[in-house]
């Protein structure tokens, strides 16, 4: 029996027991005992999924999530030995997932979920202080790259994603789906201020901004990729107050 075998017959309860398994107190096959085994490792993926998605859990409701959750386990076994990193894949599952194909905006929710995880468990670091924005010149700052804490995490998304986990954990008002003429899209910033990860809605027209820095452009550079109604004094004033920049690197 190889270990590839074992992990397979694990997370398939098609598949017999592997052979070679034998139970150390009666002797012969461990086939009940291996079953056993198998129920429970799938239970307590599932239970992570469950605790890491709960916005998805409880728009699709309980029952469908579990059944959802069981498929997904099956199909994506995890890659890590860390429990609490499982499901980086499940927001790319829920986008081909054909039952929940209607609901266009249940992948992005659980990306936010999955960034306010990684959030949480990103590296602590001290977020650069007012002083340190006060001693760059506004010359040296246009040249600045941002280097961002390790908690930060933005979401781009075409649908009010912030708007329905907020709906969906915080009772705050539904949004509108559907409407003529009416903007959906929503950029959601992940930051954290203490222990625990926030969502965040940055400053209109930033998104683009936000994710040019990122990605490791210039203030400067950045701002040419600034969105409809960007306001500069806005973005920057939104910058010092929120835990969002660890360092300010000039160039000469």
């Amino acid at each position: 029996m190889t270990q590839a075998a074992f992990a397979a017959a694990l997370l398939d309860p098609a598949r017999p027991v592997p052979a070679g398994l034998l139970n150390p107190v009666r002797g012969g096959g461990a086939g009940r005992r291996f079953d056993i085994y198998r129920n429970n490792v799938a239970v307590g993926l599932c239970e992570a999924l469950a605790q890491a998605f709960p916005a998805v859990r409880r728009l699709v409701g309980e029952a469908f999530f579990a059944a959802m959750a069981g498929v997904f386990v099956r199909a994506v076994p995890p890659s890590s030995p860390v429990l609490p990193l499982y499901g980086g894949d499940f927001p790319d599952f829920l986008a081909g997932f054909a039952p929940v194909a209607h609901l266009g905006y249940l992948p992005d929710v659980a990306r936010l979920e999955l960034a306010l995880r990684q959030s949480y468990h990103a590296a602590d670091a001290a977020p650069l202080a007012r002083a340190g924005w006060a001693a760059v010149s506004p010359g040296e700052l246009a040249r600045a790259r941002l280097r961002f804490l390790p908690a930060v995490r933005l979401l781009r998304s075409d649908w009010p994603v912030l708007s329905v986990w907020r709906a969906t954990l915080r009772d705050a008002p539904a949004p509108v789906m559907r409407r003529p003429g009416e903007v959906l899209a929503e950029d959601v910033l992940v930051v954290r201020p203490g222990f625990d990860p926030e969502p965040l809605a940055p400053p209109g027209g930033s998104g683009p901004v936000l994710a040019a820095l990122l990605a490791g452009d210039a203030f400067g550079d950045a701002l040419d990729a600034a969105g409809p109604g960007f306001d500069l004094t806005a973005f920057l004033a939104f910058l010092i107050a929120t835990p969002v920049c660890q360092a300010l690197a000039t160039e000469d």
